[in-house]
């Protein structure tokens, strides 16, 4: 068993309470934050997290706070579990913190559209950070805060620190693996999401099995082409964070990804579906990111590009399926 450790989580959405209930099951001392002091009191208040985490009690040993200034005491493991769009804003809010005396460990799945910056990158991008380290896989909160069996990966470009995630989450239900591929690690978890978004169109505008099948495999082909000429390794493609993520969000009912393309590819707004949900579909932005991606590789992605043109440029989901049945004939 691993040491026992005091663990800031910056972000109370469904993953980061899920991973401090996992954390304080095994003894570990946890201190979760959350951005509005309001809904914060209410969750300590309540023992739930009603929004993101509906039906999984809270333990009384689990520290919240809306403080930033106030969640570093201590803190030998920083979990970074921000939506990418907020990350860079709340990192520079807590720029002075102890970063650098943490093991700090993303489980964050986006690419800043902006700078295209990973996450692990946009981490050490803004603050001062000596072990870094990152967390993906196909791990729907909801099920994980169940004890349903659920097997991730850790990745750091230093071996050790991957095993030291590796021994500081695991349990009986929760399996970790490593990996010294941190790109491909992370791009397998951003990427996923726009795949997730096709499959959920193809839902939305009644397609079947096949349709999402096809969606998916071809999908992953697009990730692992972007991802090798991005740096990563093609076989992580094929593992937790590769294939496995995207099986999971494409297929699940719970996936928010695969939620909103189905509402789009009923025929609602992308702004419409985003209103109405109380958390984050990462796949929205990174569409946009994956479009730019390609574009600086010169990489071709139809799927992706299918996607981005569907939330950014307006155009029928159900003429994008047509232009990808039509393209031309080649050899898979």
């Amino acid at each position: 068993m691993a040491r026992l450790r005091r663990v800031t989580i910056l972000g109370d959405g469904g993953w980061g309470t899920c991973l401090g209930v996992l954390l304080s099951a095994q003894g570990h001392s946890v201190t979760l934050w959350g951005a509005f002091p309001d809904y914060i009191e209410q969750v300590r208040r309540t023992r739930e997290n009603v929004k993101f985490l509906p039906g999984v009690k809270i333990p009384l040993e689990i520290k919240l706070n809306a403080q930033l200034s106030q969640v570093w005491e201590g803190a030998e493991v920083v979990v970074v579990a921000v939506p990418s769009q907020y990350l860079r804003e709340v990192l520079q809010d807590c720029r002075r913190s102890p970063w650098e005396q943490a093991l700090v460990v993303s489980v964050v799945k986006g690419i800043e559209p902006e700078t295209l910056l990973r996450m692990s990158q946009l981490i050490r991008s803004v603050v001062r950070v000596q072990r870094l380290a990152v967390l993906s896989g196909p791990s729907i909160s909801y099920e994980v805060a169940r004890g349903i069996p659920t097997t991730v990966v850790a990745a750091s470009e230093n071996a050790g620190l991957a095993r030291e995630v590796q021994e500081l989450f695991t349990t009986e239900k929760f399996r970790v693996y490593t990996s010294v591929d941190v790109t491909g690690v992370e791009l397998g978890g951003a990427l996923k999401n726009v795949i997730a978004m096709a499959c959920g169109i193809a839902d939305g505008l009644g397609l079947g099995t096949n349709t999402k099948a096809a969606l998916a495999t071809r999908g992953l082909v697009e990730m692992a082409r972007l991802g090798v000429l991005a740096g990563a390794q093609e076989k992580t493609f094929s593992g937790l964070s590769g294939l496995g993520d995207l099986i999971t969000t494409c297929f699940s009912p719970h996936s928010r990804n695969r939620h909103v393309g189905e509402e789009i590819g009923k025929g609602r707004p992308v702004a419409e579906v985003m209103k109405g949900m109380q958390q984050v579909a990462e796949g929205v932005t990174t569409a946009k990111s994956a479009y730019a991606l390609s574009q600086k590789y010169r990489v071709e992605m139809p799927i992706t590009t299918a996607v981005y043109q569907v939330l950014y440029e307006r155009r029928s989901p159900s003429q994008v399926v047509q232009d990808l049945m039509l393209r031309d004939p080649k050899p898979e």
